[in-house]
């Protein structure tokens, strides 16, 4: 694979939560591994008044709370503070721009810049660039999320970045492609020669996602208002999940073939209009209740005022294609739910005859049970296979069968890899160039414009969340949704 990493490195944001927590973490690792160019600078930048010192000292610091101790090395970290140097600078006041500029220097050896801020400051952000010619064409800009709220916002943002950074200069960042289980989808599916004859409407009955969380605003309660669960979460993570694993074969593993498949998947979506939407989705908003032994308040009490926002959301979608005809997929995501998750769930169809008559009577846990592969995201990391066994005995009244996991516990199987920040993988990729696991415009469009009309059925139909009790897993409605069809939300 073709790299061209830069001699320097940008960061807006510099000393905000994402920085102290993800991006100094992940820089200094790929550092102390020996994997930066080894002449890369690095300069951050943000409203706070820091000169290099200060911002070192900043830097330390968040490495000292953040790093596990196993990590912290101090001859490393020495030489990955040396090469750290700050400029302030308001992305809203376009003369702040060129001392940075200045700081910045000479990018014929080549800059990335990340850019996590407001999207309503990127215009503003990118006209300063342009006016201190920090955006020809050795430069390339990585885009933190939202990119926009909606399919109008997201082409107003994506033509302002298009003026200075063409498509293959601009890398729109989703940070779930950074995470080693979601590249193992793509492993388990492409790399494995038994998964795919039976990858489709033929051999799997239903698909699951679930991204679900125990915490409510954390503060993020101007952001999320405006946002919502559909356009916070489906939009981004679930949406590039569901193309993982349902689009076709790439031809190869790079930035154009990967990301001309999930295109097309997207554009095969069926769009849910006013006439469905009361049929195919359900929204939520958390109420009071108790997590942990603690007393949690409800959305709108924590929010300080009314709202209709939703917490939760549960989608049944399909895809209009010849492989998955037929075949629905579940999506659902919510705050305040019963555990902290990210799973997908594919449920494959079950065998067409039963000879073991008697494992079709009595439990549930005697019955012939469809194959289901699950993989975790988080919080653990794993891939079950559940398969149906002989239980052991003399078999007097008939073979009886149990379902039984084959378990892949990546922590387990690869324990001598230390397991890596997804930032790391998606900093090193934006340094060195590499396009594959970020989202290209048409994907980011398309998964707006199928957004876009969910909210326009919402908002045709009057539909408003149903409240549900903190700790649990959402609306009953939600439960209805899949029952209609017989199945059930992997909840386990």
């Amino acid at each position: 694979m073709q790299r061209n990493p830069v001699a320097k490195l940008l960061l807006f944001g510099a000393t905000g939560d994402l920085a102290r927590r993800m991006l100094l973490p992940s820089l200094y690792n790929l550092h102390a591994d020996g994997l930066l160019p080894e002449q890369l600078a690095i300069i951050g930048s943000a409203r706070t008044e820091h000169d290099d010192a200060g911002y070192r000292t900043f830097a330390k610091a968040a490495l000292d709370e953040f790093l596990p101790d196993d990590r912290k090395d101090d001859a490393a970290i020495a030489g990955f503070l040396e090469r750290l140097r700050f400029n302030p600078a308001d992305l809203s006041d376009l003369a702040s721009f060129k001392p940075l500029g200045e700081k910045v220097g000479d990018v014929s050896g080549g800059l990335a810049i990340f850019l996590s801020t407001a999207p309503s400051l990127f215009e503003a952000a990118i006209a300063g660039l342009q006016s201190v010619g920090l955006t020809g064409e050795t430069v390339r800009i990585g885009l933190e999320k939202p990119l926009g709220y909606d399919l109008a916002s997201s082409r107003k943002i994506n033509e302002a970045v298009f003026a200075a950074f063409p498509e293959p200069r601009t890398f729109r960042i989703d940070h779930y492609l950074g995470k080693e289980t979601v590249q193992n989808i793509l492993a388990l599916r492409f790399g494995n020669s038994f998964f795919e004859p039976v990858w489709n409407a033929r051999g799997i009955a239903n698909v699951q996602i679930t991204i679900s969380e125990t915490v409510g605003l954390e503060g993020r309660g101007g952001y999320y208002d405006g946002m919502g669960a559909l356009r916070d979460m489906v939009q981004n993570h679930i949406l590039q999940l569901l193309a993982l694993v349902a689009m076709e074969p790439p031809a190869r593993f790079d930035g154009t073939a990967v990301r001309d498949e999930k295109a097309k998947l997207f554009h095969t979506l069926r769009p849910i209009t006013a006439a469905d939407v009361e049929q195919h989705t359900v929204t939520g908003q958390y109420s009071s209740g108790a997590m942990a032994g603690e007393v949690v308040k409800g959305y709108t009490d924590e929010l300080g005022k009314p709202s209709a926002t939703e917490t939760f959301v549960a989608i049944k979608a399909h895809i209009d294609n010849w492989r998955w005809q037929g075949v629905p997929f579940y999506l659902r995501t919510g705050k305040r739910m019963a555990t902290r998750r990210s799973e997908i769930a594919i449920e494959f169809k079950p065998v067409p005859h039963s000879m073991f008559q008697s494992a079709d009577r009595g439990s549930a846990s005697g019955r012939l049970q469809p194959n289901k592969l699950i993989i975790r995201l988080q919080p653990e990391e794993y891939v079950q296979l559940l398969v149906m066994a002989k239980e052991p005995g003399l078999d007097r009244d008939g073979v009886r069968l149990r379902e039984v996991p084959l378990n892949l516990s990546l922590d387990h199987e690869f324990s001598g890899t230390r397991r890596r920040i997804a930032y790391e993988r998606l900093l090193l990729d934006l340094i060195e160039g590499d396009q594959t696991l970020f989202v290209r415009r048409d994907e980011v469009e398309a998964q707006w414009r199928w957004i876009d009309g969910i909210r326009e059925g919402w908002a045709t139909t009057g539909m408003k969340p149903k409240s549900y009790p903190t700790g649990t897993w959402g609306p009953s409605a939600a439960i209805a949704l899949t029952e209609r069809d017989d199945v059930t939300w992997q909840d386990d």
